[in-house]
């Protein structure tokens, strides 16, 4: 059986039409469309030209949005010795070491980012079938795994995110929410574009961004000019 939409959501639907809009409009439209009775995010999906079942084809990095995220981030360390400490005052909300390994491994999983010193790697480790489907397993790629706790704490808090493309070589991320500004937003999605294009898979051949489409958490599919983004200027609202 087909699902039912929404009212609200055919409401929203029809206000879009379907062609690429210039990244101001696709943004502005966005916002228009996001009638839940919440603020909901903004959602950023990539369809790009790469196959992730081949090593030289996968994207995994982090992007630090300008404006944040405009949500709370929950971190967790698993460090050793004085790291412990350290990462408690540079304001992870939870940290430790085996003891911290041992809570997670029973199911202890109230975090949202969690970090590793790289000398706790290989213990670490033993939770990959926990922590991997959840996106939660600490790598050096995404920047969750450093001895340099205090920055990685700030850069995360304050707005930096990791990404990864899906098997089926889609980017799906959060960029921010529907109560920023289009100038905000616009600022975010032009960091996103330029991470993805300096971390261009060496196996990548052809054409390399396929689509982008943004839309709120409840709201629908806005597709954007990819090449009038590539082409904005940063601190231009096209």
């Amino acid at each position: 059986m087909a699902k039912k939409v929404s009212k609200r959501l055919r409401l929203a639907q029809s206000k879009v039409e379907l062609k690429a809009y210039s990244p101001s409009e696709a943004l502005s439209l966005l916002k228009e469309t996001a009638t839940a009775k919440f603020i909901e995010s903004a959602e950023a999906h990539v369809r790009l030209g790469i196959d992730p079942k081949y090593a030289d084809q996968q994207l995994r990095t982090t992007v630090a949005l300008p404006k944040g995220t405009g949500m709370t981030v929950k971190v967790a360390v698993i460090a050793r010795g004085e790291k412990v400490a350290e990462a408690a005052a540079a304001g992870a909300d939870i940290s430790g070491s085996e003891e911290l390994i041992d809570e997670i491994s029973k199911g202890m999983l109230d975090f949202d980012l969690l970090i590793a010193t790289p000398d706790m790697m290989p213990q670490v480790a033993k939770l990959g079938k926990l922590l991997g489907p959840r996106g939660l397993m600490p790598s050096p790629k995404g920047g969750t795994v450093t001895f340099d706790l205090a920055t990685a704490i700030a850069e995360f808090k304050g707005g930096k995110i990791e990404f990864r493309a899906d098997r089926t070589g889609i980017v799906h991320i959060l960029f921010g929410k529907v109560n920023f500004s289009v100038e905000d937003l616009l600022a975010n999605l032009k960091s996103l574009q330029e991470v993805v294009d300096r971390n261009r898979p060496s196996g990548a051949k052809g054409r390399y961004w396929i689509s982008l489409y943004v839309s709120s958490t409840m709201g629908p599919a806005i597709e954007v000019d990819i090449s009038s983004l590539r082409d904005l200027k940063f601190g231009e609202t096209t």
